[in-house]
């Protein structure tokens, strides 16, 4: 390899080979919040009863509590789910911009 063509290696894998992996990455991470908080297994099971109860007189009842318990377990779920989407972008933004920051540190006169 040439070192002229250094900076533009640099360059490429600063914008192009990188960013791809972190949302490589960030994909894999996302897969498995998802798993681990269960996400699909309670829009699955929304309006089936708390602990499969089916006893007589029981059921609406179960049916209720299952889909309060789940409605408040999704929406927290959602919540973090968000949130991590959110660093996870100012994440990429922050490492897109570390370059051109620090070389703006040169044209800063204090």
């Amino acid at each position: 390899m040439q070192y002229s063509l250094l900076p533009v290696e640099f360059l490429k894998f600063w914008y192009v080979n990188a960013p791809l992996g972190l949302l490589s990455f960030f994909s894999s991470l996302n897969t498995s919040f998802l798993r681990l908080f269960s996400l699909s297994l309670l829009f699955r099971t929304f309006f089936q009863p708390i602990k499969n109860e089916y006893r007589q007189g029981l059921v609406g009842f179960s049916i209720g509590m299952g889909m309060f318990i789940k409605t408040v377990l999704i929406l927290i779920s959602m919540l973090m789910f968000v949130m991590l989407l959110c660093l996870e972008f100012l994440f990429i933004c922050g490492f897109v911009i570390l370059p051109i920051a620090s070389l703006g540190l040169f044209f800063i006169k204090l």
